[in-house]
């Protein structure tokens, strides 16, 4: 019974690393950025974007698009639920450069690989397990990100 049971578990994995391969072979989608990660951090702006700290705190708000809340505690006082899942977002500029603030909010696994964070930014052609809606899509668009990253920068 062992044996018949590490028999699957083999062809699962296989199945899922060939699923990965020929994903990762595929081309980027049009409007995804790549990016490069360097001593865990991303320096450049996604797409040589600027972010605007205003549109961030709202999208860190927006329990349908950022929604930082779901599961950081944040200096948002005016909402009244704030998750405890993840860390305080409070100081968080104060504690890192918006370089590594951007790899964090982009793809945490990238740090922490048994991280429950979502890659934000993560790149599309690594997902797995997505509604057919978002196949091929990053959760936030580039200009998103870093109007997120402008805000929480300013977390000191």
């Amino acid at each position: 019974m062992m044996h018949l049971a590490r028999i699957r578990w083999l062809a699962w994995s296989g199945l899922l690393s060939l699923a990965a391969a020929r994903a990762a072979d595929a081309p980027a989608p049009e409007s995804y950025c790549d990016w490069l990660a360097h001593d865990y951090a991303i320096e450049s702006p996604l797409c040589g974007l600027q972010g605007s700290p205003q549109r961030g705190r709202a999208l860190a708000a927006d329990s349908h698009a950022g929604n930082c809340l779901a599961c950081h505690q944040m200096p948002i006082p005016e909402e009244a639920f704030h998750g405890t899942i993840g860390p305080p977002l409070a100081g968080v500029g104060a504690r890192y450069s918006a370089a590594r603030i951007r790899l964090r909010v982009v793809d945490e696994r990238q740090i922490n690989p048994l991280t429950i964070m979502p890659g934000l930014y993560r790149d599309p052609r690594l997902a797995n397990r997505v509604a057919a809606d978002y196949w091929g899509k990053t959760f936030l668009t580039a200009q998103q990100l870093e109007d997120l990253v402008a805000y929480l920068v300013t977390l000191k």
